[in-house]
């Protein structure tokens, strides 16, 4: 009887690492996930990571498994390295793909974890079938995947589409890259918390109401809010919540303009916890996008939310480029 081959796929994000072992057709037969910051060192996090899928891996052929694709921040498709992921534990040059294939012993690809997101997406989500598209995630920090005629958009050197390190204000916001203003500092989860507690600092405590629920009454209480209670705060009609998500996607739809400049897709799918926020984020998207546009682009690049779950789309990415191993 012929043996059905699998592969593995793993996205590794800046707080949590998702896994699964996947059929040639898509179907995620077994997914774990892992906190991200299991260990400092890439080699302990690895070894735990495998101390976790092995058990399973035991109910195949070793035969049966074709090779394991990774995706994760700043990852270079050509030279398997991790280059200085500005929200990692890890930092400076890690070598990825070598850990991984030393760990598992199976053969090992890495590309950025937004192109393994467009990777799903292409295969099976919402660009199905489209040839010309742009993947955004919005999690901890913000990455794209650039697809171009069904081709990831590589580079000369394997690193393009870093979306999010692009500068959208002129000495604005310290990134963890080491300069200042780019795009995932205002547009990512921990951009949009950053967003809301400069509004509540130059609002005056005394003159804000005092509602339970409120951001202000959740700032007040330990100095500190989370990005989902924004969310649930601006769902019950908070202004300032309401506020930060303006700016917030007014800040996005422009950058999302200029790109489209560029490389003038079908359609640009945002992905990830921050995209959730349904039309709260994707109504100032798309007013600030279609404001910003040349004449010729207006009214003919779709934005769409992605058609796959958020831990399904990043590991079938991540599972197909196992593939090419």
């Amino acid at each position: 009887m012929q043996h059905t081959a699998y592969t593995i796929g793993i996205d590794i994000g800046g707080t949590n690492t998702n896994w699964g072992i996947v059929s040639r057709e898509g179907r995620i037969l077994h997914t774990g996930h892992l906190p991200t910051r299991t260990a400092d060192d890439p080699v302990v996090f690895f070894e735990a990571l495998h101390h976790q899928i092995e058990p399973v891996l035991r109910q195949y052929s070793r035969s049966d498994i074709h090779g394991i694709g990774i995706g994760a921040p700043q990852s270079n498709y050509r030279t398997g390295l991790m280059m200085n992921a500005a929200n990692m534990p890890w930092k400076g040059i890690v070598p990825i793909r070598e850990i991984a294939e030393t760990v598992f012993r199976l053969p090992v690809q890495v590309t950025n974890d937004a192109n393994a997101a467009a990777i799903g997406e292409m295969t099976y989500g919402a660009a199905k079938g489209m040839r010309d598209f742009i993947v955004v995630t919005l999690g901890t920090g913000l990455g794209s995947g650039i697809v171009s005629n069904r081709q990831l958009l590589y580079g000369h050197n394997g690193m393009a589409g870093e979306l999010g390190h692009t500068i959208v204000i002129r000495a604005g916001r310290t990134c963890g890259c080491g300069r200042k203003g780019c795009l995932e500092t205002y547009v990512s989860a921990t951009g949009i918390v950053r967003t809301a507690l400069e509004l509540l600092e130059q609002e005056p405590d005394e003159t804000a109401p005092k509602q339970a629920g409120t951001l202000r009454n959740r700032y007040r209480k330990d100095k500190n809010i989370q990005a989902h209670q924004i969310h649930e705060a601006a769902l019950s009609g908070d202004p300032l919540a309401l506020r930060t998500f303006r700016d917030t996607g007014d800040i996005l739809g422009l950058a999302l303009a200029n790109t489209i400049a560029i490389t003038e897709p079908e359609a640009i799918i945002l992905f990830g916890g921050l995209a959730k926020a349904g039309a709260l984020l994707f109504e100032p998207v798309a007013k600030s996008m279609e404001a910003n546009l040349l004449d010729c682009y207006r009214n003919r690049v779709k934005l769409m939310p992605s058609g796959l779950q958020e831990r399904e789309a990043s590991v079938l990415g991540s599972a197909a480029l196992g593939w090419l191993s």
